[in-house]
């Protein structure tokens, strides 16, 4: 099943977010009946030549700009999968549903897939506030809750949770490295934080005071449905901070850049892995510029030198393998639009997902996933070492730091490094993935 995205023409900025931001006004949570632990022995959405995986995307709504492209890219791998043969015979059939990022609308699309769809496991279910609202009744319902498209800690608790496998590097060690990058190479220098009302900007936060303290002069937050960071850049350049650290989705970055352009302000931005794709960034700031006084400004006027942190093969590095195979892949499987580093980040998941379809084996069962994603010794494609092993679901461990600069080039600046969510070291990683001619992931 292939998505569709949405999109409506927009004129003036604030008219662009506020139809792209309006939609998580809502919220919702659903109401789940206790039962006995679940049957895991089952092979619920499983057939002889067919397993039938789910997932909750944002197709339209605030966060199908930065986001949509997810499952696109999942979706062409599958489809690379399938026309190879599928996994021990059996036909990825991959259903998406549109929950608009709104939490409501998640726990309806998510109910469907696992009363009427019957699907196996949801995968890369996407989003912080709407993921949050149905990890409970998947958990409940014996249903693998595997990969959720989020970085919140709250994925890895194994047991309130123990069906589902976090899969992005939490916030909190993605937000320590950013913290140890800055004290080392911008020393002194006053720091800011930009980051979304709730467990995205309270864990970025978390890592971030590990390793700046006296530096952070300012603390801004912004709502997902109000789209105006006026009065936040307007603190930051009163504070005089000179490094922003922005815990944001891509609307809010491109809008952050847009607004401190427009009163002068030039800071240094360090960015983290869900708001830091370059393609689609350019994509948001040509379409919130249309019709206002910065139209026709290059997208790399605003991008130039942005500091970015990430831990998945990325579309710029022309000797990554990884990054060339996903390109091959979606050329031929696609839907025809520009390939970027959230495509990769959709594909990322599928092959991972795929090496745990494989290694459950022929007899494939709910228990059989979990034994295998509890087992699995993860060769990549990551650029970093990952965990799904008992007791801790924790996804990739840590993150490279990467520098954009006009013209498209992005620079490695600092190699990948792991750690942990609490006080542990920062510490060089010598992990290498194998390429994708060496990983076995399909028939």
């Amino acid at each position: 099943m292939r998505t569709t995205t949405i999109t409506a023409r927009r004129g003036t900025l604030a008219a662009a977010l506020a139809l792209t931001l309006a939609a998580t006004a809502c919220t919702g949570a659903g109401e789940v009946a206790e039962q006995d632990g679940p049957d895991l022995s089952v092979s619920t959405g499983v057939t002889d030549d067919a397993v039938v995986i789910g997932t909750h995307q944002p197709l339209t709504g605030p966060a199908a700009a930065g986001y949509a492209s997810i499952s696109r890219g999942t979706a062409a791998v599958f489809d690379h999968i399938n026309e190879q043969g599928g996994i021990h015979g059996r036909q990825i059939d991959y259903r998406v549903e549109d929950d608009g990022y709104d939490p409501a609308r998640t726990i309806d699309v998510t109910r469907k897939l696992v009363i009427e769809d019957e699907i196996f496991a949801m995968l890369g279910g996407l989003g912080t506030p709407t993921h949050g609202g149905v990890v409970d009744y998947l958990n409940e319902e014996g249903v693998p809750d595997v990969f959720p498209a989020s970085g919140a800690l709250a994925w890895n608790n194994t047991e309130e949770h123990p069906l589902t496998y976090g899969w992005q590097v939490d916030y909190t060690k993605e937000a320590k490295i950013q913290g140890e990058y800055i004290t080392e190479n911008f020393p002194d220098q006053a720091v800011g934080y930009l980051y979304q009302n709730d467990d995205v900007g309270e864990n970025s936060q978390e890592g971030l005071d590990q390793y700046l303290t006296d530096e952070v002069v300012a603390r801004e937050h912004y709502e997902s449905e109000a789209p105006d960071l006026s009065s936040q850049m307007a603190e930051f350049k009163r504070s005089e901070a000179e490094v922003i650290v922005c815990s944001c989705i891509p609307a809010f970055v491109a809008l952050g850049m847009l607004e401190a352009a427009s009163i002068d302000y030039q800071p240094q931005w360090v960015v983290s892995s869900i708001g830091g794709d370059t393609a689609t960034l350019q994509g948001l700031l040509a379409q919130f510029t249309k019709d206002t006084d910065a139209e026709g400004v290059p997208a790399d006027a605003f991008l130039d030198g942005l500091i970015i942190t990430g831990y998945m093969p990325r579309v710029e590095d022309p000797d990554d393998e990884w990054a060339a195979f996903f390109a091959d892949i979606y050329e031929e499987y696609g839907e025809g639009d520009t390939l970027t580093n959230t495509h990769l980040y959709g594909m990322t998941q599928a092959v991972m997902f795929a090496q745990v379809l494989m290694s459950a084996g022929p007899d494939l069962t709910r228990q059989a996933l979990i034994d295998a994603l509890e087992a699995q010794e993860w060769q990549g494609p990551g650029a970093v070492p990952f965990s799904s092993s008992d007791g801790d679901h924790g996804g990739h461990q840590g993150a490279y730091v990467v520098q954009y600069n006009e013209g498209g080039e992005t620079e490695m600046i600092q190699g990948a490094r792991v750690t942990d969510r609490d006080g542990g070291l920062i510490e060089e990683s010598d992990y290498e993935p194998l390429s994708p001619e060496e990983l076995v992931f399909h028939d």
